[in-house]
């Protein structure tokens, strides 16, 4: 390695007040752990998009650094749609904890690629490293959760674990269905300075580490109906319609588009071109399903009183005039324990796996030969000073 390579690592190291490269996945952004004998909660860990699946293995919420470097992600404003409540009540919970640190190391031009660490002979490069600090933290705590990734890869093809393609394309459906389009998904991603793959990547090493553990964590029929009966209402689904919205700055604007409406233009065309509502107008104003309670009131009793396709008369909000269409509309159900069962056992283990996950990470990396260039370059530097005084 060159001197100016050899600087260039030396440059990406942080102060000592970063967390330990031995830090856990579980230190690293497990859901809270809780005492699978006390009673859960409402929503403290009911599945809201994918059976409690919370990106543990890449949030670093105890790290002071990262913490300086978070900021709030602020949900887009409609004009009294739906889908901005229900998508970034989403976003909060996978999430929150994933927001960027703002830390871009230039990538060394013309030069062979280099490790900056190796687990158990597998290497992991400069490249891996600048990618991983540019969505989820800087130097040792970046590395740190390469490390752990690379370990939990390679416990899983010891097991021949495998979690193919086909099966993270169902799991995406799923959160594109809960986010109410692809574009909302994508949105929510770049927000936090994530992409697609990166979601992916975590379904991954999220499936795989729960098919590690699972075969350690008992779930049974008494703790899934316990856990239904203290969470019933939430799993009940009140009901909830289904709108498209034109949102413009007056009441004569709104008059106009329902006359273009009623003439025959298309209400999701106009949406596109009309609407001042940013958060639904590229899906042609839909704003997916909403329960009462969800948007302002005045839209509400707007929608709730339309049939099914029926346009309403100009709304005044407080962002200005809606048009409102009624698109779909869900009776309210009560859900049964039969309905919910698999769920609930799928947030049970998800629950357990969590409370496993730590020591369970500490044991595989005491066992493997790791070698980590940015601590060791640190250490021989800081022995180095202390021989020449």
């Amino acid at each position: 390695m060159d001197e100016k390579e050899n600087k260039d690592l030396e440059s990406i190291k942080e102060p000592e007040d970063q967390p330990e490269v031995s830090k856990s996945v579980a230190e690293e952004g497990q859901a809270p752990v809780q005492d699978p004998e006390a009673s859960v909660q409402e929503d403290s860990f009911i599945p809201q998009v994918h059976e409690g699946e919370a990106m543990a293995l890449i949030s670093e919420q105890d790290s002071e650094a990262e913490a300086e470097s978070e900021a709030e992600a602020e949900a887009p404003q409609s004009g009294g749609g739906g889908n901005g409540n229900k998508v970034w009540q989403i976003v909060s919970l996978v999430l929150a904890v994933l927001l960027i640190a703002a830390v871009i190391i230039p990538l060394v031009s013309g030069k062979k690629v280099e490790a900056v660490a190796t687990v158990n002979g597998e290497e992991i490069t400069k490249d891996q490293l600048y990618d991983e600090m540019s969505v989820g933290g800087a130097n040792e705590q970046a590395l740190d959760k390469l490390i752990t990734m690379k370990l939990i890869d390679q416990e899983a093809k010891k097991q021949n674990i495998v979690y193919p393609d086909t099966e993270i394309d169902k799991e995406i459906e799923k959160y594109v269905e809960n986010f109410g389009s692809k574009e909302n998904l994508e949105q929510a991603l770049a927000s936090s300075a994530m992409t697609m793959e990166d979601l992916r990547e975590n379904i991954r090493m999220n499936e795989l580490l729960t098919q590690l553990l699972e075969p350690q964590v008992k779930v049974t029929d008494e703790q899934i109906k316990q856990t239904f009966e203290d969470n019933k209402a939430s799993f009940d689904t009140p009901e909830q319609v289904r709108t498209s919205v034109i949102l413009v700055q007056t009441e004569d604007e709104a008059k106009e588009i329902i006359k273009e409406l009623k003439d025959g233009k298309d209400f999701a065309e106009l949406a596109k071109s009309k609407s001042l509502d940013e958060a639904t107008k590229a899906n042609g104003g839909d704003t997916d399903f909403f329960a009462r309670g969800q948007v302002e009131e005045a839209v509400e009793n707007a929608a709730f009183k339309l049939a099914k396709d029926e346009i309403s008369s100009p709304v005044k909000t407080e962002a200005g005039y809606q048009v409102i269409k009624l698109t779909d509309r869900k009776e309210a159900h009560t859900a049964t324990l039969e309905e919910k069962k698999e769920e609930i056992r799928k947030g049970l283990v998800s629950q357990q796996v969590g409370q496993l996950t730590g020591t369970w990470i500490e044991e595989i990396r005491s066992k493997a030969d790791i070698k980590n260039t940015l601590t060791d370059k640190a250490e021989a530097s800081t022995t180095d000073t202390n021989t020449a005084e």
